[in-house]
């Protein structure tokens, strides 16, 4: 396969199906979790739902609609309601970083330290395969902390919100030397080269545009089970220039 550039800005790039498991609240949707240095864009195409957040600036819960485009930035806890067979495209920021641990989910305060956070995120029952009960089973931890998170802001308690962000920090602090690489080998060398033909322009030298290519992936065939819902990521290495 030849090889053939990245996403723009290389960003991540996925179908959502948003699960339809009910949970303690009577709720249908997935795990809620916040992102620490992604910004995520939700791109409503079927279906609706809500997307209820918390984040500095309070507790908020946004509908979702076919043709509605909402994105929220890094520390921002969020959980995709489904009330109708909600199915979004999820463009992410700094694709990579998410698949490399930038998501830690609202579990209790005893599940968010290393020794105890990995086995209940973990998604593999005893024979080492992901199963769809242990996604449950993490959602509903999830939405119980989170539902926690809530109860403490509405009663004036800032510092839970601010305590599971510190613990997200904890949780995540081994990664940040990969993660630095994947943004320097990403979305930083896609801007580096942006600047490097605005300058080249005004010396009058447009020899990159002779390079134009089209890209096309296909729509990926495995389905994977995601904190929000059923997964089907479109990588980068499944691209092929079309023919003809």
């Amino acid at each position: 396969m030849t090889s053939v550039p990245g996403f723009p800005g290389a960003v991540g790039l996925s179908q959502l199906q948003v699960y339809p498991w009910p949970a303690a609240d009577d709720e249908h949707g997935g795990s809620p979790h916040m992102h620490l240095t992604c910004s995520e864009c939700y791109v409503v195409v079927g279906g609706r739902g809500r997307l209820e957040t918390l984040n500095g600036q309070g507790h908020t819960t946004t509908e979702l609609h076919p043709g509605d485009v909402v994105w929220f930035t890094p520390g921002t806890i969020h959980r995709a309601v489904n009330d109708e067979d909600l199915r979004v495209i999820v463009v992410m920021q700094n694709s990579g970083l998410p698949e490399a641990g930038d998501a830690v989910m609202t579990f209790p305060p005893e599940y968010l330290s290393p020794d105890t956070y990995p086995d209940a995120a973990s998604l593999l029952d005893s024979d080492g395969s992901p199963s769809p009960e242990r996604t449950r089973a993490r959602r509903d931890l999830a939405v119980e902390g989170f539902t926690e998170l809530k109860r403490q802001w509405r009663r004036g308690n800032r510092s839970a919100y601010e305590d599971f962000c510190a613990a997200a920090v904890r949780l995540v602090r081994p990664r940040l030397d990969t993660w630095e690489k994947t943004v320097n080998d990403g979305a930083l060398a896609a801007a580096r080269t942006a600047l490097r033909q605005i300058d080249a322009l005004r010396r009058d030298d447009f020899g990159h545009l002779f390079d134009a290519e089209v890209s096309r992936i296909a729509q990926p065939r495995q389905q994977t089970l995601g904190m929000c819902g059923f997964l089907r990521a479109f990588h980068p290495t499944h691209r092929e220039r079309p023919e003809g």
